[in-house]
């Protein structure tokens, strides 16, 4: 079962998406300030110790017509007072530091208007894949849900051609947090600017983290996060893995598919994060730091591939099978 874990709080909110962040892309949270200072001086951001868990994220309420009640000032605000209680570590500095990052608030087209024709598309989708609880592809949306550091790099053996163990790829580990504190924020703005609410809001249906389903109705659809960092992270397989650029870049795809799958997400919600991905990636090639860490991470991996086991037989099937059969 998909745990929650400990509270990655940004300037720009906190949510369950950032609970789940936290130990692969914010700050880990050991059991006490003084424990966080010792380990910070001794420890790298890959090496920190496991979340502990933490209290539930703030409470906005589900508004009609698509939005969501909390205001943007309102999410802020909370997000500060948790940031004060729960951040006891220190979490990477963003690729943008200093610099103007690409803001999807004006990029991005808005979400779609209800009983629009993308609406409709949206509505669509919805209802055809909550046919699909129960099946294989149901279980992967819940398996692609788990955004800790280890799943999200597993979720990609497969489409590498051999298994990505976090524990054994630190400059990895290394770059993708900074990645998650660099994308994250600007994904929040998205989120704080349109406010849009689930597709499961306000319905008895299914969604494939049930035991999520408060929570993530708290917090803004579009664009999606975790489509974001799926695709950010098939990106940056691609540059360090250009071989298997097919079969990586199919399965942040279907990474992406898997939110509108499980139910918390439109269809529309997961193009744009796509969007998101790919221009938070492209400007982050501007930064000789990202430049340096990506060139690190990729003479380590590609020294992992030669000794690493292949990825499960079936596992990897079932993937395929959800690449043929798109929800979209």
């Amino acid at each position: 079962m998909h745990k929650k874990r400990v509270l990655f709080a940004s300037a720009l909110g906190v949510s369950f998406l950032n609970t789940v962040l936290a130990p692969a892309y914010g700050a880990d949270t050991p059991t006490s300030q003084s424990q966080s200072q010792s380990q910070s001086q001794s420890q790298s951001p890959a090496d920190q110790p496991q979340p502990q868990p933490h209290a539930p994220s703030p409470q906005p309420v589900a508004g009609k017509a698509g939005q969501a009640a909390a205001t943007p000032a309102q999410t802020r605000a909370q997000a500060q007072a948790a940031h004060a209680q729960a951040q006891t570590g220190q979490q990477p500095a963003s690729y943008f530091a200093g610099g103007t990052p690409p803001d999807p608030t004006q990029y991005l087209p808005p979400p779609p208007k209800p009983g629009s024709l993308r609406h409709q598309t949206d509505d669509t989708a919805f209802a055809t894949t909550r046919g699909w609880k129960n099946d294989a592809r149901w279980a992967l949306a819940a398996s692609d849900a788990r955004l800790h550091l280890p799943d999200l790099l597993n979720s990609f053996s497969c489409a590498a051609g051999f298994t990505i163990d976090a524990s054994k790829t630190p400059r990895l580990v290394a770059l993708l947090r900074k990645m998650g504190s660099t994308e994250v924020p600007d994904m929040w703005k998205g989120k704080d600017y349109w406010h849009r609410a689930r597709p499961f809001v306000g319905t008895d249906n299914a969604i494939c983290t049930e035991e999520e389903r408060e929570e993530i109705a708290k917090t803004g659809s579009y664009p999606s996060g975790h489509t974001m960092l799926g695709w950010s992270l098939a990106l940056v397989l691609t540059e360090i893995l250009p071989d298997r650029s097919t079969a990586i870049l199919q399965r942040g795809r279907v990474f992406g598919e898997s939110r509108i799958v499980c139910g918390v997400h439109w269809e529309s919600d997961v193009q744009s994060g796509y969007l998101v991905g790919a221009g938070e990636v492209a400007a982050m090639h501007g930064n000789p730091a990202f430049r340096a860490d990506l060139d690190a991470a990729r003479a380590e991996l590609q020294a992992l591939r030669n000794t690493a086991p292949k990825p499960d037989a079936k596992q990897c099937e079932i993937e395929h099978d959800a690449a043929v059969h798109s929800p979209l």
